[in-house]
């Protein structure tokens, strides 16, 4: 028997237990806390990502080779 075998009368009870066993005030304060650890993560994820285009367009901007003496070395 496993997870996939559960059903929705099964959630429905799950759902039920874990709201008496809490109350309404306490999940809805964890959801938010859920919510808001959801959106710092994205947040983290984008800015690590702007991060590492920044990075690689500082990288393509400096292929060019650095001027030498322009003197002729004989």
């Amino acid at each position: 028997m496993g997870l996939g075998n559960i059903g929705l009368p099964g959630l429905l009870l799950i759902a039920i237990v874990v709201l008496v066993l809490f109350g309404r005030g306490k999940i809805s304060s964890l959801m938010g806390e859920v919510g808001k650890g959801i959106t710092a993560f994205k947040k983290g994820v984008d800015d690590g990502k702007k991060e590492i285009e920044e990075e690689a367009s500082e990288v393509a901007r400096d292929v060019t080779p650095e001027k030498t003496d322009t003197k002729d070395k004989v």
